[in-house]
């Protein structure tokens, strides 16, 4: 379900009430492939709730370049909805999430294990709110760049 910023509160405040273990993680889930729905399936094992920080389209294109996203973010925020282990999704304007996981003050955030504790730029946000990080493997050869580069080769 597709949540705006301005509901946020009202909604961690009614979820905490009740003890759920919230998760987080973020990303631009541009064209959807195997190697992400594992990634999510993985990401809600750590929790009661799993809440996908989605880019909005101004922020792909600020990360990916002017060619990016490939589908707009109502359609990618509708797609991950869909999916059972992703409980809500929330778009953020800015290059990184670190404003929106303040808010959210989750009990794990999770990204892939490109990733160190050194060089994801929120990790000390979530660590000092109280929150932990789990690193996620990817899935080998699944990428959203791979399908567009497979898709040009054609």
């Amino acid at each position: 379900m597709l949540v705006k910023q301005s509901e946020l509160n009202l909604l961690i405040s009614n979820l905490k009430s009740k003890n759920k273990k919230i998760v987080t993680t973020n990303g631009c889930f541009d064209i959807l492939h195997v190697g992400h729905v594992r990634y999510l399936e993985q990401a809600k094992s750590f929790g009661d709730i799993l809440i996908v920080a989605l880019n909005s389209d101004k922020s792909v294109k600020k990360i990916k370049g002017e060619s990016r996203p490939i589908n707009n973010e109502n359609d990618r925020a509708e797609v991950l909805s869909a999916l059972r282990s992703v409980d809500y999704v929330v778009l953020f304007d800015e290059v990184s999430p670190i404003n929106l996981l303040l808010q959210i003050k989750p009990d794990v955030h999770t990204k892939g294990a490109d990733y160190t504790i050194e060089t994801l730029p929120e990790a000390k946000e979530i660590i000092n709110s109280g929150g932990r990080i789990e690193f996620i493997p990817f899935v080998e050869g699944k990428s959203t760049t791979s399908v567009i580069e497979k898709m040009r080769a054609l």
